[in-house]
């Protein structure tokens, strides 16, 4: 069984990986947002597309580069839960 000290370090565990995988595609997406709203407001143009196609290529890339790394972080973290609830 768990005690409550074990469970509050693994939701602490749990909020820091979720800020580590989610935090640099919701950063990078928002810069893109704004460098395209900046361009559409000095433009005139409003096109819905312009915002989504940008940001979706932006962050396949992201996930292309850097998305072993969070599959490896994604496992550690799986074996630890794992190891805590055979423990």
């Amino acid at each position: 069984m768990l005690t409550t000290g074990e469970i509050t370090d693994v939701l602490y565990r749990l909020f820091i990986m979720a800020a580590k995988l989610g935090g640099p595609i919701l950063l990078i997406s928002m810069v893109v947002g704004i460098a395209i709203s900046i361009i559409q407001a000095a433009t005139q143009i409003n096109e819905q597309t312009m915002t989504f196609v940008p940001k979706l290529i932006v962050i396949g890339i992201l996930l292309v580069v850097t998305g072993s790394s969070m599959l490896k972080s994604l496992q550690e973290f799986t074996l630890y839960i794992f190891s805590m609830i055979a423990s």
